[in-house]
């Protein structure tokens, strides 16, 4: 497993996805938001997008990505870290906005677009910064 350190810049990501969930979330719309960094410097976010037929929601980190790639991010300025935020609902206990892990669809998209990126997500030990390939070891190959 590649642990890596977390950088100073990543709290940035932090706060913008914090931000965004903040001023946009709607129950059974919006509960997360996404921010991811590229080499450049230029931060981009997503919001979950819920519908009421659930295989049509689009998470955070694909609507982050997809703004990063149409911005041009890609080879010459990869995407370097992403970090993805849960709000709670107003019937949970817990009502801090929280890190979450990217689900498994996300997983795999973080590998094919930000193979090197840094995924930040909370540990027992407290921020940590994870490879695409740490989270999905054994990723879907096409042979050709």
């Amino acid at each position: 497993m590649n642990v890596q350190p977390v950088r100073p810049e990543d709290q940035a990501l932090i706060d913008a996805a914090t931000a965004l969930i903040k001023a946009r979330y709607k129950v059974g719309r919006h509960h997360i938001a996404a921010a991811l960094r590229t080499r450049s410097g230029r931060i981009f976010t997503g919001l979950h997008l819920d519908t009421y037929v659930g295989r049509a929601s689009v998470c955070a980190e694909a609507v982050a990505v997809g703004q990063a790639m149409a911005a041009g991010a890609g080879e010459e300025d990869p995407i370097e870290a992403i970090v993805s935020l849960r709000h709670p609902r107003p019937t949970e206990k817990h009502r801090e906005i929280q890190i979450v892990a990217p689900c498994g669809i996300c997983r795999e998209m973080l590998r094919d677009f930000a193979p090197e990126a840094r995924v930040l997500l909370a540990t027992e030990g407290g921020l940590t910064a994870y490879s695409p390939a740490d989270l999905l070891p054994l990723k879907y190959q096409r042979v050709e």
